[in-house]
């Protein structure tokens, strides 16, 4: 049996400590409180995504039927890991099961290092990761993740997958067990480097394989949110025709707080055609 696991970084939903770029204590328009209640709806709503995907997995006639598949939530600190699993608990039941850990150390490198440090001592043979904080995550997402991880364990080539975010960044990473590879240095780059080159150099100096996967979103600046408003809206719409994602909750959300529908001024330039069309 070859074990996945999907390992989801999350902090409890707590005001003035999750997502404040979004808020009036940095540069957002939100109340503390309005952006933990939105990161506790991307938090439910990712998850169930995930679970989702877990099903679309076990259920293809594509994927290995000896694979099975773990939704690890990763928090800090490590007394905040059994409020995360109350804060689940308490939500009612879910899908499948939810295991839980917690993550340290003195950088946030060292705190995903440790994350898969403790994933791969339990057991896991693959790991895909990410963060909460990506309502337009989809199950073809996860799925084209674990994939790529398989295909790299079936022709024993090392290497990683990740997708790169909408800014510099990865919001997806994982790689199989045995692969020489790590975070150090990544978040934390001493000549300044952003994480998704720094990923890939790294990646490239070690001689690993790297498996690119269509980039997803995360939520961290008001502009993050704004195009994740418009994303929600379509993926809400697209879910009735099949699309394996219905970030329901943030929608929500975000029609409570007012930011459901995005505008822009309107623009009156333009490209002139004439020279063109005549």
């Amino acid at each position: 049996m070859r074990k996945n696991v999907l390992l989801l970084f999350s902090k409890l939903p707590e005001p003035g400590l999750v997502k404040t770029r979004l808020t009036t204590l940095k540069d957002g328009i939100f109340t503390p409180e309005a952006a933990s209640v939105l990161y506790h709806c991307m938090l439910f709503d990712v998850v169930e995504t995930c679970m989702a995907a877990f099903d679309e997995l076990a259920a293809s006639t594509d994927d290995d039927a000896h694979d099975a598949y773990e939704l690890v939530i990763s928090t800090a600190p490590e007394e905040n890991m059994p409020r995360m699993r109350a804060l689940f608990e308490d939500a009612g039941a879910w899908p499948r099961p939810i295991s839980y850990a917690f993550d340290e150390g003195p950088s946030f490198d060292a705190h995903y290092d440790d994350a898969f440090d403790k994933a791969w001592a339990a057991g896991a043979d693959c790991i895909l990761s990410m963060g909460a904080d990506m309502p337009a995550l989809t199950t073809d997402d996860i799925v084209r993740g674990f994939r790529a991880l398989h295909e790299l364990d079936d022709a024993k080539l090392p290497g990683i997958v990740l997708a790169p975010d909408q800014e510099l960044g990865v919001s997806v990473i994982g790689w199989n067990k045995g692969v020489p590879f790590d975070h150090d240095g990544v978040f934390y780059h001493e000549e300044g480097l952003t994480v998704l080159p720094a990923y890939i150099r790294k990646a490239k100096a070690a001689g690993l394989a790297v498996r690119y996967l269509p980039p997803v979103p995360d939520v961290d600046t008001m502009a993050d949110l704004a195009h994740a408003a418009t994303v929600v809206e379509a993926l809400m719409y697209c879910a009735s025709f099949g699309l394996g994602a219905r970030p329901h909750r943030t929608a929500k959300a975000l029609d409570e707080l007012g930011f459901a529908e995005i505008r822009i001024m309107p623009n009156g330039l333009m490209d002139p055609r004439s020279h063109i069309d005549r």
